[in-house]
């Protein structure tokens, strides 16, 4: 699940724009803000909505394809705070993946499946057929995963 394409290239730009915008008409404390201040306060708030809609229809479509798709279904139960450096772009990618998930367990839920949420705990590590764990921690370059006990080779990250 990645987060949607025009929300993060196109919109940060024109987020950024509004908000260069937006700091160049900043009103003085206690002053209302002048006719500029305000249309640039409303078109990034346009931009922001535009975005999450955008996040919203790309998960509920990904999620109606998964659900046609498969009988069985099991998601990482993936929490992205780590991975981004700055409070905006964890929140973008928290939300475009929380929303993604959160609309497949809804359609998963409307077409009779059932989704289990899997701990994100080394399921890297695990051998899906036997349950085995490897002994140690695989490189990110090594793409393919094989088994010591069964032998069983899947890809790292199917």
């Amino acid at each position: 699940m990645s987060v949607v394409k025009g929300a993060g290239d196109a919109g940060h730009a024109r987020w950024s724009r509004y908000d260069r915008m937006m700091a160049r008409r900043k009103p003085k404390k206690g002053q209302p803000g002048s006719k500029g201040y305000r249309e640039a306060k409303k078109l990034r708030a346009k931009a922001y909505k535009k975005a999450a809609r955008q996040r919203h229809d790309t998960g509920r479509k990904r999620a109606k394809k998964v659900v046609r798709d498969h009988d069985r279904i099991a998601v990482e139960d993936f929490r992205p705070k780590f991975l981004a450096r700055s409070t905006m772009a964890r929140k973008a990618a928290d939300a475009a993946i929380g929303a993604t998930k959160q609309a497949l367990v809804e359609m998963a839920r409307k077409h009779g499946r059932i989704v289990h949420l899997v701990h994100p705990a080394h399921t890297t590590m695990d051998c899906a057929r036997c349950g085995a764990r490897t002994k140690h921690a695989l490189p990110l370059s090594e793409r393919t995963y094989t088994c010591a006990a069964c032998g069983t080779v899947s890809p790292r990250d199917p």
